[in-house]
């Protein structure tokens, strides 16, 4: 089960996000949680590349409403960057002030080995011993393994010489093992803004959603679509299908859109990614969810647009008819067009490289 929900006030809507869910299923009051977010680099959560504190914000509020007392928030940032200096410039410091949280630094943390099969893997110790696990990734694009979110958002719970051996061994199989070790107790994935092709940000695209659920490897599977890819072209994905670790997202998959008539609107070219795509998009009142996605979509297809003129996108076009290609079912009267609200990236590149 996948919950999907829209809004501008990111604290309130995650709140409501975990309100709305299956989460207290799992939870007891009694527990102690570590929140993990990404805070891969010490960069604000607008470039696109970590987890803005008030998804974390409103997570507290959900926990402490719930009557849980025992709240931490975990990390350990990627090597070469200080994971105390990301707290401090990603806002973690104020939240923890604010609340009287701790933040942990899993960089100074103790670690043990843990094995799958024949596989083990150093894991650190805060968060093994905790009662339950948030992972709160940032959804966006990796230059190595295409997609990050949650299942490669653990890679964070690792010491600095186990992320380096993690590199040395391709990523992906690991990656997947490291979620069959390290289990999950929710997801609540910031879709805000993640970044279009790298990690370490710089290429936000505006998508103002927030999703979770239990299972880490179905919601990557859905999540991977979103920015444009199928789960079968990420490797971890696979791998960890194929070692039991769940299913994909499929026809099947109960997922449920909490107030979409909430979602924000794509009022601006916000950034210079969008503005590479700005001649051949004609946007009329584009909800942003939809609007990232066609954006997803185009940098994912490359060159491979330029004998296409306009793409019409946006609820201005809701009952107009005429020849061209629409994206999105408030373009369902053109000639050319994909349903979906919003349909994902993967749908919309595959829809245009259809068009040849």
């Amino acid at each position: 089960m996948i919950y999907i929900n829209y809004g501008d006030d990111i604290s309130k809507t995650t709140y409501e996000t975990l309100k709305a869910s299956d989460i207290i299923s799992y939870l007891n009051p009694d527990y102690s949680v570590s929140i993990k977010p990404n805070l891969v680099v010490a960069r604000p959560a607008d470039g696109g590349a970590t987890t803005h504190p008030e998804v974390v914000e409103g997570i507290i509020n959900f926990l402490r409403d719930f009557g849980i007392k025992k709240i931490n928030i975990i990390e350990g940032s990627w090597v070469g960057d200080s994971t105390k200096r990301a707290f401090k410039v990603c806002g973690y410091d104020r939240l923890s002030e604010k609340y009287g949280i701790p933040v942990v630094d899993l960089k100074s943390d103790s670690h043990r080995e843990l094995k799958y099969r024949d596989f083990g893997i150093k894991i650190c110790e805060q968060a093994l011993d905790t009662d339950f696990l948030i992972n709160v990734p940032v959804l966006k694009a990796h230059c190595q393994t295409d997609l990050t979110c949650c299942m490669k958002n653990l890679k964070g719970c690792l010491p600095d010489s186990e992320k380096r051996r993690f590199h040395s061994l391709g990523l992906h199989k690991p990656i997947a093992v490291l979620s069959a070790l390290l289990k999950t107790g929710y997801c609540v994935v910031d879709g805000i803004c993640g970044d279009l092709s790298f990690e370490e940000g710089g290429n936000p695209v505006v998508a103002n959603r927030i999703i979770a659920g239990r299972d880490p490897l179905l919601i990557d599977s859905y999540c991977s679509a979103l920015i444009g890819y199928s789960p079968e072209e990420i490797g971890y994905l696979t791998y960890g299908r194929s070692i039991g670790l769940g299913e994909f997202c499929s026809d099947k998959t109960k997922i449920i859109e909490l107030n979409p008539e909430n979602k924000p609107m794509h009022l601006k070219t916000h950034d210079r990614v969008s503005e590479r795509y700005r001649k051949i998009i004609n946007e009329d009142s584009a909800c942003s969810a939809c609007f990232s996605s066609l954006i997803y979509a185009l940098h994912r297809l490359g060159g491979n647009v330029r004998n296409i003129n306009k793409i019409n996108i946006g609820q201005g076009f809701k009952g107009k008819n005429g020849e061209g290609i629409g994206i999105g079912s408030c373009t369902g009267g053109f000639s050319k067009s994909i349903a979906g609200c919003p349909p994902s990236a993967n749908d919309i590149s595959e829809f245009l490289s259809s068009l040849g």
